[in-house]
């Protein structure tokens, strides 16, 4: 029976398998869908599928820089151990190549691209199979920057957390410290000015609620609480801005008298941290451990 696109595409849908491992499958049972089935499961690729409900929160994210352009990417697993396999380090490599060289619109367009005779999506697929864990392109972001600025990066314990700033002017080694600045002070945006009123609003209502429930502000003039509330708040301010924070380096200057004094500025930022809005399934480990016994 000829292989038609058609059973391949029905092959895939029924088990999360590869297109290229389903042709395979449906080649070795001459197009019999329900044993090209087992096929796959016989060789442990249409396992696959059974792990798509489970929660990827753990992985890695990295960095890859090419001339103009640069990337960051976060490749999620199940559990810890799997974002040290060999295989799973080769396909965060693979993802961060392909991405930065062939700039995909979005991520069914990432997932989409072909790299070594096979889509990206399916290498996904693959992934999970043979490592037996559910395997997810979580997201990526594309930098483009001009001749006259440069890229700073920097990946935290092994790709945990994974900063990309784009700095124009001064030098390779404060690009790359403000890289280190975006990773471990984690600010939301670059200056205070681009801080969204509704963002303000909402730090402003917390502040006049703490105030109004703290006794021991209850006998200060409205003056007083008024300033004490905006006070509060440009301190936060400092703490989601870039250019307010305190730069790690020396515990005292901010960075934007850092850039000043470089003659520079900071373009733009991006910021992963692996996991980062994913809620984690709590596990009782004592639970599992009976459970397997179990088995």
């Amino acid at each position: 029976m000829a292989v038609t696109a058609s059973l391949v595409k029905e092959l895939r849908e029924l088990t999360g398998a590869g297109m290229l491992d389903c042709k395979k499958a449906l080649e070795a049972t001459d197009g019999d869908v329900k044993a090209a089935q087992d096929w796959l499961r016989e060789k442990g690729i249409a396992s696959a599928q059974k792990k798509q409900g489970r929660i990827a929160a753990e992985g890695l994210s990295s960095v890859v820089v090419d001339g103009n352009r640069a990337v960051v990417v976060e490749l999620n697993s199940e559990t810890d151990f799997v974002a040290k396999n060999e295989m799973f380090l080769e396909l965060v490599k693979t993802v961060g190549n392909s991405i930065v060289e062939q700039n995909p619109a979005d991520l069914d367009a990432a997932l989409a691209l072909e790299v070594n005779g096979k889509t990206l999506g399916d290498s996904v697929v693959d992934a999970t199979a043979t490592i037996g864990e559910k395997i997810t392109l979580r997201r990526f972001t594309v930098v483009e920057k001009q001749d006259d600025e440069q890229f700073g990066s920097y990946v935290h314990m092994g790709g945990k957390i994974s900063a990309l700033v784009v700095v124009k002017g001064g030098d390779a080694e404060l690009a790359k410290d403000m890289a280190m600045q975006v990773a471990s002070m984690n600010p939301q945006y670059t200056s205070r000015e681009d801080v969204p009123q509704d963002v303000i609003d909402h730090e402003r209502g917390i502040q006049i609620e703490i105030v109004n429930n703290d006794p021991s502000l209850a006998s200060k003039p409205e003056k007083v609480i008024a300033g004490i509330i905006e006070g509060r708040i440009s301190k936060s301010l400092q703490d989601i801005s870039l250019l307010d924070q305190i730069f790690f380096k020396d515990g005292s200057s901010k960075v934007s008298q850092i850039l000043k004094a470089a003659n520079a500025s900071v373009v733009t930022f991006v910021r992963f941290a692996v996991g980062e809005g994913i809620e984690k399934r709590e596990e009782n480990f004592a639970e599992e451990v009976a459970k397997a016994a179990q088995i």
